[in-house]
């Protein structure tokens, strides 16, 4: 998976199965992987060949000479066409014993029966993990856990100071909750006579969840973010854009039109990451200067994670090995070192208590480093495993009308609900 984790859309892998392995939720065959760790197994990951070859070589004969008489195959996949690689493999009975999976693409593999449920395959290691990383690969609907939970990232966000301070708020104290948001968002909108917004994008599914809206039922069979609580969001977001709180070109923003925004002072808070600090110190010192670092904006007490997993196909007919390999790769001392050659973060429990994610060297890079792995640490997946690339657009188009007053939040978000509900039944 690239490390931006721009998530690819999600081939409905039952669309394309046999109809009986659909929604069976059995694993095909016995979950007991005790036994001897020995045989050949095929291990794919998702476009990290390129940059980190020498690392998964390592990782590889270092298993294969701990577990005399394994032999693991490492195959890598583009990032383009991940979802519908899959997707093929699983239909052809291809599928690799070992995969690296998002969330959303875990959950048509393991309702067609082939991702092994890890709760009753190696239930063991559960405590090894940070709690909301194991849950992460958890399906609405089903009982069982899906996949071993391996890197996490989160984006801190970041303030403009002198523009919270030319409005009259506390530099030092930037909003932490939506209430927060919408109240410091007004105030800046107002003294700066609408000439500064707050934020530049529209809520998503995860602004949803962090505000503490219910965004499906138990059984993972319809969504619920039309409930009081998400129409009470989208008209706290219409009001911030009624006053020019929300930049009126946030329906159409993207990472990167945002970013512009933020950076010439049109926007005073922004999401971003390590290499954001080094552009602004770049192309617009002024800015970097008065640079404030915080947490995402939750009213839940936990951030969004993004988190990737490693996946036993059921199938396998290696399971001893393939559970091991899965484990070896995600355990604490492997998921730390591949920490450490590229922007991400383990999933491990007590890894995120290490010095390299707490202790300061005054570097730019360390700064954000430490502030992402703080709130890391009980962050959870917002973004529902069942929830399409489909989904996100027409949420985003339903929010876009409710914005520009062509519906109200309810219809727009009753409207938004029924589309992903026909969508989810389309999934299954």
């Amino acid at each position: 998976m690239p490390i931006s984790r721009r998530i690819l859309a999600v081939a409905a892998v039952c669309a394309v199965l046999p109809l009986s392995g659909c929604g069976s939720g059995d694993d095909g065959g016995s979950s007991d992987a005790s036994g001897r760790i020995e045989g050949d197994i095929t291990f794919q990951t998702w476009n990290l060949r390129a940059n980190f070859k020498d690392y998964f070589d390592g990782l590889i004969a270092d298993f294969e000479k701990k577990y005399p008489g394994t032999e693991v195959k490492w195959i890598d996949q583009p990032a383009e066409g991940y979802a519908d690689k899959i997707s093929a493999d699983a239909a052809g009975g291809t599928l690799p014993d070992v995969v690296n999976v998002s969330p959303d693409l875990v959950a048509p593999l393991a309702k067609a029966g082939l991702a092994l449920d890890l709760d009753k395959a190696a239930g063991q290691y559960r405590k090894e993990y940070l709690d909301g990383a194991w849950a992460s690969h958890r399906i609405p609907g089903m009982t069982g856990t899906y996949a071993f939970p391996w890197y996490l990232n989160t984006g801190p966000l970041f303030y403009n100071k002198s523009l919270f301070e030319e409005a009259g708020l506390d530099p030092d104290q930037p909003p932490k909750t939506y209430d927060e948001l919408f109240t410091d968002a007004l105030e800046l909108a107002k003294k700066s006579d609408g000439k500064v917004a707050t934020l530049a994008n529209v809520p998503t599914v995860e602004d949803f969840g962090r505000y503490g809206v219910p965004l499906m039922n138990a059984e993972g069979t319809a969504f619920a973010f039309n409930d009081a609580k998400g129409i009470e969001l989208l008209t706290k977001y219409k009001e911030l854009y009624d006053a020019k709180a929300l930049d009126p070109q946030a329906l159409t923003a993207t990472p990167e039109s945002s970013g512009k925004k933020f950076l010439t002072g049109a926007v005073a808070m922004n999401p971003g990451s390590a290499m954001d600090l080094g552009n602004f110190k770049k192309q617009a010192p002024n800015l970097y200067k008065n640079i404030g670092i915080t947490d995402q904006i939750t009213s839940t007490g936990h951030v969004n994670m993004y988190v990737m997993g490693v996946m036993v196909n059921a199938q396998t007919k290696k399971k001893a090995a393939s559970v091991a390999f899965a484990h070896y790769v995600t355990d604490a001392e492997h998921q730390m070192s591949f920490a450490k050659k590229v922007a991400i973060f383990p999933s491990t429990a007590g890894s995120l208590d290490d010095p390299y994610f707490t202790k300061e060297d005054g570097t730019d890079e360390t700064r954000v480093r430490i502030a992402a792995a703080k709130s890391l640490k009980n962050a959870v997946n917002y973004t529902p495993v069942l929830f399409s690339e489909q989904m996100k657009t027409a949420l985003r188009n339903e929010v876009a009308k409710a914005l520009q007053g062509k519906e109200s939040p309810e219809e727009a978000l009753d409207n938004a609900v029924k589309a992903c509900d026909t969508l989810l039944r389309q999934q299954g």
